[in-house]
């Protein structure tokens, strides 16, 4: 299993006779059956000469490179004096702990995730010492198009969901681009569904790998506007009467004002707006309509904006009204009875998340996540709003990589 990433992709590696690797290459006897190039190239990685393997304490100014080696346990004994000198002087709170992509190891969410909340790489681990202020890369990419989104829409995380590709007859690639995903698993089940006869439409700014793909429909985006041709195919749907009757008279609140607002959403308008032409945005909604099992494949791609969870929301809402949601090849919910108990019995709550820094700025994610969002990090340390944090615990993250400037 190959642990550059959170893919796990079967490998088979070869060691020399010192018992140290000298090639990894991917299992084709795996469920992937394929490898990227870092995982290829990781005897370089584990080998490297620059590879920091024991604690640094830096000597030189902040900025330099001046580091030198110091023991476990003088690390240790400096982050817990570092830890109780600014509780002492600011307050617990003056310190917070972020948590990245590096931090997203099952085990460690199960045991570390803040009590009462569905999942999260949200980590407990300054709980105990007072403080409420943990953040992460959450903040950024899965919160609103996994959890905030589909929950507020129509009841359920998107762990409770599936995209039925196996049964399509259409697939959407909306905001995600699954030929350079981690891991590949959604490109191989395009692959063999297009083996199959399934239809391909990519809605993309880029025109990426998969909207090269052959036979598939590519169809260009100005970025940040997927919300309104979702809008605007809505707006056709209900036009034109394609919409599912049944399902709005049985499941839908809010139908009659959702269909007064949409008329602002004409495909002229969206075309003004998208740069997808009026024409591609009636014929993706009769498409929608009519073809039996439309399947979507989203991701960040749609939530790197400011209307992230709005877009999501409406493209959700698109499912739905074309009769596209819980049937066969479309967007599917999974039987919660089949989850499998993991043992969360020992989870810390935060110990006062109303006091979290940037809590009132966005209630709805500290609600999902048991954290404060990222985007206070700043005012929190450079203006000290609601007060100063003077101390980050960065746990698998690139703050830098993650939040430039």
């Amino acid at each position: 299993m190959c642990g550059i990433c959170s893919a796990g992709c079967g490998v088979v590696v070869t060691y020399d006779q010192k018992v140290r690797i000298t090639a990894v290459r991917h299992d084709s006897d795996s469920p992937f059956g394929m490898i990227c190039r870092v995982g290829e190239h990781s005897p370089e990685i584990i080998y490297s000469k620059d590879r920091i393997l024991y604690p640094m304490r830096r000597n030189g100014p902040k900025g330099g490179f001046d580091f030198k080696r110091i023991s476990w346990d003088e690390a240790y004994d400096e982050i817990v004096a570092k830890l109780n000198q600014v509780k002492d002087e600011s307050g617990p709170e003056a310190a917070a702990i972020y948590t990245g992509s590096g931090s997203f190891d099952r085990p460690l969410c199960d045991v570390y995730q803040p009590a009462g909340v569905a999942v999260s790489s949200a980590s407990s681990v300054l709980f105990p010492f007072g403080s409420p202020n943990t953040l992460g890369v959450g903040a950024l990419c899965y919160v609103a198009f996994a959890m905030i989104a589909p929950h507020v829409t129509m009841g359920s995380m998107y762990i409770d969901m599936f995209s039925d590709i196996e049964n399509a007859g259409l697939i959407v690639v909306w905001g995600k681009n699954p030929a350079a995903h981690c891991p590949p698993y959604d490109f191989l089940r395009i692959q063999a569904a297009h083996k199959r006869g399934a239809r391909i439409i990519v809605i993309d700014p880029r025109k990426t790998a998969m909207a090269k793909y052959p036979n598939a429909e590519w169809i260009p985006i100005r970025p940040g506007t997927d919300g309104a041709l979702a809008l605007g195919i809505c707006n056709v749907l209900i036009e034109e009467e394609l919409y599912d009757e049944r399902f709005v008279k049985n499941w839908v609140a809010g139908f009659d004002e959702f269909s007064e607002y949409v008329q602002h959403f004409r495909p002229e308008s969206v075309e003004s707006v998208t740069g997808v032409p009026a024409e591609t945005v009636r014929s993706l909604a009769t498409t929608m309509a009519t073809t039996d099992g439309v399947a979507p494949v989203m991701y960040s791609g749609l939530e790197y904006n400011g209307n992230g969870v709005q877009t999501i929301r409406a493209i959700l809402t698109l499912w739905a009204l074309a009769g596209q949601l819980d049937v066969p090849g479309g967007q599917c919910f999974k039987m919660k009875q089949n989850k499998f108990p993991i043992n969360r019995k020992g989870l810390v709550a935060n110990p006062n998340v109303h006091k979290a820094a940037g809590h009132n700025d966005f209630p709805l994610y500290t609600k999902y996540r048991g954290e404060f969002h990222a985007i206070a990090i700043p005012n929190a340390v450079l203006e000290k709003d609601p007060y100063h944090i003077r101390m980050l615990i960065s746990l698998g993250a690139s703050i830098i990589t993650s939040w430039p400037q």
